[in-house]
């Protein structure tokens, strides 16, 4: 899945069980969480990236790539780092006033000769997009090991930067870094952004690298009546049920955004009119249309619907679309379990988010003038909720284990009811395709590695027709670091279709259930693959465990195909 273990790291711990992990797979090969939380604040460079003249740009980078490991690839190489040097430390580190590049202050056009003079391990520079860092300072304090930031020493390093989280914002993190610019930039330090060309309010979209089928673009209308606008899209396929439609209205901008597969398409327009900022979302799945509705505030009869902005009309890959905030609401808090809570958010009225079984989000704060982002997969409000539509159907909720030396966390169990916090749209690459023809669903999870499971459980029980079994083998430390046991073992008891085993580390005298960690053995005791039918893995978890894990379903025979690995 792209989905996602609460891995968005604060302290990882290296118990198989235990890590911030919720929710986000990655593909990782390079500054593997060099950037954890990578912490961007792109206003603190801008003074200084208008003074070199660079361009701006969007961020993420056109071409970056979801943290997803599709069918079990392999996930970051940790290393482990020497006391006083996590996350905070380099913050404060790169906040003490020291030179961290060595110039004392000067910032200098970087040739591409002089570039590649500084590719050692005590004199390493980096570009990214047009931008020179030296990397130097940061190599004790990368948790991926100075191997991964030696592959792009004395080079343009923006393709390398662009396979990890596209959350990742590098700015604010490297900015006390900064050696300068490229004299002539590197071909893949700036992805130009074609921009649409002047439309009509029906111009045909604007595609980038769209599918064979020209065709297959979806397209948009409109009407209205005296009181109403309606805005209706035409998918052309038919639409998930689990919901792909984004919408935002605020201060009479609208921007909404259809996720198609691995595409994206937008409508972003300033309303002709005022209006009302509260819309209502229809979708007919099966033909692939959508329909938002939206209360006028006067009568007039409009004569457009609105005036283009950027990105208005376009098919693009949603990889290449930027991270879209939203300010939430803190509007309940739950206790799980001793170390976790269910946090409840409710997005702004005119704003209408759902979020794809598998999907992810990013919730980003900001800590000691430090802009953190973190993700997290969203579970329902309950294991098996009563209905999916409700007074509050946008509301999302969180499962979150708190860490007392995390980055984030502790600001999110310090919120108070009614504090806000801001929320990206869903990503993510994890697609329900593989699972139609899929009769028996094998989910394993440690730790928070279960909240990706957790809608994945519903989704097989109540709405698929094909899977005839799903099992969960469920790792922790203790009985009591358990989520929600009790609803997992009230549904396996009323349902037949659903079976859950633990498994655990550190069990107390009295445990019964299965012990230890992960291996062949339990493995193959746990796994069943009957003559003639098809199985799905899904495994969750700290990255230590997911690699084991899909390494041992490998060699018990399971595809690739057949094995999607949330990572973190």
């Amino acid at each position: 899945m792209s989905g996602e273990t609460q891995r968005d790291s604060e302290e990882d711990d290296s118990d198989d069980t235990d890590s911030e992990s919720n929710g986000a797979s990655s593909v990782t090969t390079f500054f593997n969480r060099l950037i954890s939380g990578f912490l961007g604040n792109w206003s603190c460079l801008r003074n200084v990236h208008n003074m070199l003249n660079i361009p701006t740009q969007s961020f993420p980078a056109p071409s970056s790539q979801q943290r997803v490991a599709p069918a079990g690839q392999s996930g970051r190489n940790k290393v482990a780092l020497k006391p006083g040097h996590s996350l905070m430390d380099w913050i404060r580190f790169s906040k003490s006033g020291k030179d961290l590049t060595g110039l004392r202050g000067r910032l200098i056009d970087v040739t591409q000769e002089e570039l590649q003079k500084h590719n050692r391990r005590d004199d390493c520079w980096t570009c990214i997009r047009g931008m020179v860092y030296n990397v130097t300072p940061y190599m004790d304090y990368h948790p991926g090991g100075e191997e991964e930031l030696m592959k792009a020493a004395g080079i343009d390093g923006t393709d390398l930067f662009d396979q990890v989280h596209r959350w990742v914002n590098y700015e604010s993190m490297l900015k006390e870094c900064l050696v300068g610019r490229m004299a002539v930039k590197p071909t893949t330090a700036v992805k130009a952004i074609i921009p649409p060309p002047p439309l009509t309010s029906l111009a045909p979209p604007v595609s980038v690298a769209p599918p064979a089928d020209k065709d297959s673009r979806p397209r948009y209308d409109w009407f209205q009546t005296d009181v109403t606008v309606h805005l209706v899209v035409y998918a052309k396929r038919k639409i998930p049920s689990s919901g792909c439609t984004i919408v935002d209205l605020e201060a009479g901008i609208l921007r909404l955004e259809v996720l198609l597969g691995k595409m994206s398409y937008m409508i972003h327009l300033r309303l002709a009119e005022e209006v009302d900022e509260s819309v209502a979302v229809h979708t007919a799945f099966s033909v692939g249309k959508i329909q938002v509705t939206i209360r006028k505030q006067g009568k007039r009869k409009w004569t457009s619907l609105g005036q283009p902005l950027e990105f208005h009309n376009t098919f693009l890959r949603k990889k290449d679309r930027a991270l879209h905030y939203r300010d939430c609401v803190l509007v309940s808090k739950t206790e799980v379990n001793h170390n976790t809570y269910v946090f409840r958010l409710q997005f702004p009225r005119g704003t209408v988010r759902h979020v794809p079984v598998g999907k992810h989000v990013y919730l980003k704060a900001l800590i000691q003038d430090t802009e953190v982002v973190r993700p997290y997969t969203p579970v329902d409000e309950s294991l098996v909720a009563a209905s999916q539509h409700s007074s509050q159907e946008s509301d999302l909720y969180l499962m979150i284990k708190v860490y007392p030396d995390g980055v984030l966390t502790p600001h999110l169990s310090n919120l108070h009811i009614g504090d806000h916090i801001s929320v990206s749209g869903p990503e993510g690459t994890f697609s329900l395709r593989p699972l139609r023809e899929v009769a028996y669903l094998y989910l394993l999870a440690a730790g928070t590695g279960f909240t990706p499971m957790a809608r994945l459980i519903r989704l097989a029980v109540q709405d698929s027709d094909t899977i005839r079994k799903t099992k969960l083998l469920f790792f922790n430390r203790r009985e009591e670091d358990i989520l929600w046991r009790c609803q997992l073992d009230e549904l396996a008891a009323n349902n037949e279709r659903f079976q859950v085993e633990y498994v655990l580390s550190e069990p107390c005298e009295s445990w019964t259930g299965r012990k230890g960690r992960v291996d062949e053995s339990m493995l193959k005791d746990f796994l069943n693959r009957p003559d003639g039918s098809k199985c799905y893995m899904c495994v969750c978890g700290p990255t230590a465990f997911t690699e084991l894990t899909i390494g041992l379903l490998k060699q018990q025979g399971f595809s690739e195909e057949e094995l999607h690995a949330f990572q973190g």
